[in-house]
Order: structure tokens, then sequence, then C-alpha cells
């Protein structure tokens, strides 16, 4: 069992030397704690003007719960109005992480904008759950959606996807695909992506200069990159940094905090789009660490970083 710290939050455990079977107890212990009363201290009180519901989406082979985040009866925008808005949110952690954890976020855009929301639970990285099947989670539940446009009440012709760290690798997968298939996204949000799975992850500046960083540590990467391609498997396929292609995607806004191993990765990754023609915006927030949009109530820059996702995706999603 995991051993907590007084605040009911599981003890960090020695991420080299996990088994399986502690790196499962810490999952359920340390999402129990996100997903807490007591973690709102940390990541914010969601949007009184929204509603939000826990949904079981079928996929081909797997039920998956999604949260669901619209805008309240009697708020600015009307819940059962047909034809809203659709931002496809992808929360972070890779191996641990629920999308209760960006309640205060998704409530805010579904309640301000209005939109709907859907944030994917994901299938969390481990030995039997490689990076592979949480991409597949989120183009699935992106796809069900948009094919189920009048029962979600939404409008297709406006769909953006938004990520946080391993989310936003998801979210930028998918946005690829999207491409891919002829479906044309209005806008991907990208905040502290983790753009590179392949061995050269490890080998930016930002990951040494930041290696023991409070929200994210060289150590715990080792472990996602352990679990996220199962040997034999193509990182390239699961690493948008060495996407072949990356122009005509939807415009992008990437968020990098300066204090983060990974800052590099969205740097780089945004360097990519831009030279590929894809409309791209990348704005650093400085002295900030990994995760900081979830954390709002310990990371005053979260708001600054909430305020300018709302107002790009305001124009971007607009009639």
């Amino acid at each position: 069992m995991s051993e907590t710290t007084a605040t009911g939050r599981p003890s960090a455990p020695d991420w080299l030397a996990m088994t399986a079977e502690e790196l499962y107890a810490y999952q359920d212990a340390e999402n129990r704690f996100r997903a807490s009363s007591a973690a709102r201290a940390i990541t914010g009180d969601p949007d009184p003007g929204a509603a939000i519901d826990w949904r079981q989406v079928t996929l081909p082979g797997r039920e998956l719960p999604v949260r669901v985040h619209r805008p309240a009866p009697g708020g600015r925008g009307d819940a059962d109005r047909a034809g809203l808005p659709l931002v496809i949110h992808v929360h972070g952690g890779g191996f641990v992480g629920t999308a209760v954890q960006s309640d205060w976020v998704t409530s805010h855009l579904a309640a301000q904008l209005p939109a709907v929301v859907v944030s994917v639970e994901h299938r969390l990285l481990g030995p039997d759950s490689p990076l592979s099947a949480a991409v597949d989670d989120g183009w699935d539940v992106l796809r069900h959606v948009l094919d189920h446009a009048d029962q979600w009440g939404v409008d297709p012709a406006r769909t953006a996807v938004f990520g946080e760290s391993c989310g936003a690798l998801i979210s930028t997968l998918a946005a690829i695909r999207a491409r891919e298939s002829g479906l044309r996204l209005r806008a991907q949000v990208l905040v502290n992506p983790a753009a590179d799975v392949t061995e050269t992850m490890f080998d930016h500046p930002s990951i040494t200069q930041y290696a023991d960083s409070p929200a994210l540590t060289e150590t715990q990467l080792r472990l996602f990159h352990r679990y996220a391609v199962p040997p034999g498997a193509d990182a390239r396929a699961l690493s948008p940094l060495h996407a072949d292609d990356l122009g005509g995607l939807a415009p992008a806004l990437v968020l990098v905090p300066t204090h983060d191993p990974v800052a590099d990765h969205g740097r780089r990754y945004a360097e990519r789009l831009q030279a590929a023609g894809t409309p791209t915006r990348l704005t650093e927030y400085p002295e900030t660490g990994h995760a900081f949009l979830s954390m709002p109530g310990a990371v005053p820059q979260a708001e600054a970083a909430r305020a300018e996702i709302f107002e790009f995706l305001r124009g971007a999603l607009a009639e």
C-alpha cells in the first residue's frame, strides 16, 4: 500500500525501482487525492457556470469514461442549445492523472466560451497499456463525439483539441490524424507538451537543467519512457517532434513554462510547426514549472495562461 503525506497525498516512490504493483497502487492513491475536495486548494474550484458530469463512451472494444463540461442552465450559454463549439481535452500525467484535476480550466472554458468540453479519462501508461492506447483513446473520443454531434449538442465545424503534458502529445497526434483523415479542426492548444518519446527525448538542455523540478523530474520521465513504447515499436510514430510533415494542421497555441524539463520539447515543436507553415503562437511563462495550469492555487501565472487559452479559442471557434 502506498504511504501518504499529512495531506493524504501518496509519498513519492522510488520511480526507477517501482514494480507494476507499486505503480498501480500509486496511480490509485494519487488519483483519489487529485479527485478529492482537499486537492481543490491546489487544482482550483470549477466555474459555477458549468455543469459537470461523467459519461461513458462506447468505443471499439471498450467503454471509456469522459468528463463532460457544459454551460449550466441559466448561465451565459444555454445548456440545452444545440450547435455549441466542441473542445476535446486530454489531461496530463501519463502514468497517473484524472480529468478531475483539470476542472478549473475546462469548466471555465465551457461556461465562458460557451462550449461543450469533453475531457478524456484515457488509459494510463503501464506494463499492459502503452502510449498508443492513450493516443487511440483521444482520437476515438474525438471521432465518436463528432459522429454523434446531434446527441452531444455540438457543431462539428467548430472543434478544437486541447491537451496538457502527455495529454498535449495525445492532442498533437489527434491533430495530425485529423489532417490525414480530412477532418478540419479549428485549433489546437498544447500546454507544456511532451513531444518526443524516442531516445532523443532526454537530449534537450531543459531536461538536464530542470531534472529535479518539483512537478516533474527526469526519473519520472524515464519511467514514462519505459512504458510509453514497447520494445520493437516505432517511437517516431508517437513522437510529433519527429513527424515528417507538420503542414496544414490546425492553428496552434503552445504554452511553455520555462522551469520545466520538457520546456525544450514545446519550443522545438512550435518551431517545427512554424517552419511547416502551420500558424503557431508560442508563449513562455517565466519561472513556472511543469503542470502549472493544473495548479492555480499554487501558481498565480495559471490565471494568465487560462485567459490566453480562452481568448485564443474564442477567436478560433467563433461562428
